[in-house]
């Protein structure tokens, strides 16, 4: 277990809290979200998780905010910009109180995990002081909808523009009230993998990931964009005359080798599919290499979230 992010205490959420900096507390005026009741709370009011550690083969118990910070560790680098890193600490409290609340994690004798495949990235041996100190100035704070808890959506980077869920992520709940599609502002400092990118596969691996969300035949014949969504993302691709789910096929091809549905070109000759595009992740919520531009720019972590998220309060819980 960390035993170097030990994060301040702050008064429950009972008390008046205690603005932090970079953060306007909203007053909650549609009430706070709860914590799932799954969850026992430390003398502090502070939920204790039991995370499944993929890397050690065990669950392993800890204060929740020890488990932020080594998914904050995963998720950005160390030397980010503190408001950067403090709107991912919102945004990763939040993620996994909301999927604890609606999801069963897939290890037996877990709330969650460390499997990024099921939740999010975390690499405690990577955490800092800046990331203690980012954690520490947002301690129980997490966005609030309505009293709810939102899907607190986050990607590496938006090709230019961020995506509705319908559009980015093939929601099928209805497009919530706190989801909006804006200008990724985009730092210049991104990695170039993530800004553009292009990706060769084999007609038997396109195949093959057509055939996992819908599309027939036993060899390839023809792929495109059948359709885009108002971000110009693809929504719907066209294999072998059948439209399919764009964003279910990144997943099924490979989310880290096709890395957005934000495609510029796709082209199929000598057996082989060549697909370029922009941007790292499904594009909904949060632009990480955006918050890293806004905070350069001098933005508070409020400012950052509240770009990406509409009908959404910053709200204490501990």
């Amino acid at each position: 277990m960390l035993t170097g992010c030990a994060v301040g205490e702050r008064p429950l959420a009972t008390a008046v809290p205690e603005q932090t900096p970079g953060v306007v507390l909203s007053p909650a005026q549609e009430g706070k979200p709860q914590i799932p009741t799954k969850l026992e709370l430390n003398e502090d009011g502070e939920p204790l998780l039991d995370v499944y550690d993929v890397k050690r083969s065990q669950v392993v118990s800890m204060p929740i905010e020890e488990y932020v910070c080594g998914v904050l560790a995963g998720e950005m680098r160390g030397d980010w910009p503190l408001e950067a890193l403090k709107a991912q600490a919102i945004l990763a409290r939040t993620f996994v109180l909301k999927f604890i609340q609606e999801k069963e994690s897939r290890y037996p004798g877990a709330d969650i995990s460390t499997d990024i495949e099921e939740a999010q990235a975390y690499e405690p041996a990577a955490v800092n002081e800046r990331i203690e100190q980012a954690v520490e100035e947002t301690r129980g704070l997490v966005l609030s909808s309505g009293g709810e808890l939102p899907y607190a959506w986050f990607h590496a980077h938006s090709g230019g523009q961020t995506a509705l869920a319908e559009e980015g992520l093939d929601y099928k709940g209805g497009e919530p009230p706190y989801t909006r599609s804006v200008a990724g502002m985009e730092s210049d400092e991104a990695d170039e993998e993530a800004a553009q990118w292009e990706a060769s596969f084999s007609a038997a691996q396109v195949l093959k990931a057509a055939q996992k969300t819908g599309a027939s035949g036993n060899q390839l014949t023809a792929i495109s964009v059948a359709e885009r969504g108002d971000s110009g993302r693809a929504t719907r691709l066209s294999i072998n005359g059948k439209a399919v789910s764009a964003a279910a096929f990144r997943i099924a091809l490979g989310s880290t080798e096709m890395r957005s549905t934000l495609i510029d070109s796709i082209t199929f000759s000598d057996g082989r599919v060549v697909i370029s595009g922009r941007g790292y992740g499904h594009g909904v919520g949060m632009s990480q290499w955006g918050a890293y531009a806004m905070a350069q720019d001098g933005e508070q972590a409020q400012d950052i979230v509240l770009h990406y998220f509409q009908n959404v309060e910053i709200v204490p819980l501990w």
